[in-house]
């Protein structure tokens, strides 16, 4: 039997929805909210009413759909497995302090709720960002006080991992996958026999980004904080979330910009982009030594995979240690679709977050 989906994406300054009959797209959009309105509000859950009632008009503009569930993007909750979880209430709890930060997916699972409980169907959410699935050895930093997080793309990398074994012929679970989400920020995992066993933070580690600045110098990061230079943390934290990397050298998190600007000579465009590169390919050959060289592939995704001019650079860095394949784009509507099918098919079980974390 058909099942027919809501499926709710939120970002920073916009809501993507759309309505899915199994995986055929009925409709797809964008609800773009005024930044002005949103900055008004104190804090990322006071949005929601404002938030659900923007989806609720654009539902009402829609030709009827008995809907199966109610579909979101996964919040910042607490350490869990991969899978399809049912939004039940610590998992609204959670969602609503932001366990482990504030960012505008924590909507996802509380708007999704608030719009299947009247019709009596279920809400879920599939592979959010807290999904940890380390091995232990991953989880020390060096200081004790500061353990390792996993904090990833995980919906999209888990999807893309599906299709590369697909593609391959093979199942998830039969291979060793390093691979590397490139999009604002950089998740670039070691994923062995369908688990996400070591990534870097994708806020914190790693290669430097569109705008984020990656793993910085120890000594010198430490030096400019207690510098004056910043009035709190808030104001330092810019630094490395939204203004490090890419627009910290160019002025533009547009790498399609910065490609511009080096197709018309600008040589030290060219030098920030090769360094960017190179970083992601020394976090791609790490990922490789926590799969002990065992790589089936190497995969990159991501929007900024769409670059020929980024892929073949990182290509010739890496395809030594396995073949590189290319699956540009984050694919988050369709991979939330597909989990959320799984369960309802009964290919796949749905997990319960208060057993999970409780």
């Amino acid at each position: 039997m058909r099942k027919t989906l809501l499926i709710i994406n939120p970002g920073s300054t916009s809501t993507k929805v759309a309505i899915y009959d199994d995986m055929q797209v009925r409709v797809s959009d964008q609800i773009d909210h005024d930044a002005d309105i949103l900055k008004a509000f104190p804090s990322v859950h006071s949005q929601f009413d404002f938030r659900k009632e923007a989806i609720e008009k654009w539902l009402a503009r829609q030709a009827r759909a008995r809907l199966s569930a109610v579909v979101a993007r996964g919040g910042m909750l607490r350490p869990l497995q991969g899978g399809c979880y049912e939004v039940d209430s610590l998992m609204k709890e959670d969602l609503r302090v932001g366990i482990q930060g504030e960012h505008a997916s924590n909507l996802g699972g509380l708007i999704a709720d608030a719009l299947a409980t009247p019709l009596g169907i279920p809400a879920y959410i599939v592979d959010p960002v807290s999904v940890d699935e380390f091995d232990d050895v991953a989880r020390l930093s060096g200081v004790k006080e500061i353990p390792r997080k996993s904090l990833l793309h995980a919906l999209n990398i888990r999807s893309t991992a599906r299709r590369a074994a697909h593609d391959m012929g093979r199942e998830m679970e039969e291979c060793n996958f390093v691979i590397a989400h490139l999009g604002g920020g950089f998740s670039i995992t070691a994923m062995r026999k369908g688990k996400m066993i070591d990534v870097n933070n994708a806020n914190e580690e790693g290669p430097f980004s569109p705008e984020r600045a990656g793993s910085l110098p120890c000594f010198a990061l430490a030096k400019l904080c207690f510098s004056g230079k910043f009035r709190d943390f808030s104001e330092a934290r810019k630094i490395i979330l939204g203004q490090g990397g890419i627009v910290a050298y160019l002025g533009t998190s547009d790498v399609r910009q910065v490609i511009r600007q080096i197709e018309e000579g600008d040589a030290y465009a060219e030098r920030v982009l090769n360094a960017m590169v190179y970083q992601i390919a020394k976090y791609i050959g790490s990922m490789a030594v926590a799969l002990k060289g065992e790589v089936d592939a190497v995969i990159l995704t991501g929007g900024i995979a769409y670059s020929s001019m980024v892929t073949q650079a990182i290509e010739q860095r890496v395809r030594f240690i396995a073949p590189v394949h290319l699956y540009p784009g984050e694919n988050e509507m369709a991979s939330l679709a597909a989990g959320a099918l799984r369960v309802l098919r009964g290919e796949e079980s749905v997990k319960k977050y208060i057993e999970e974390v409780g």
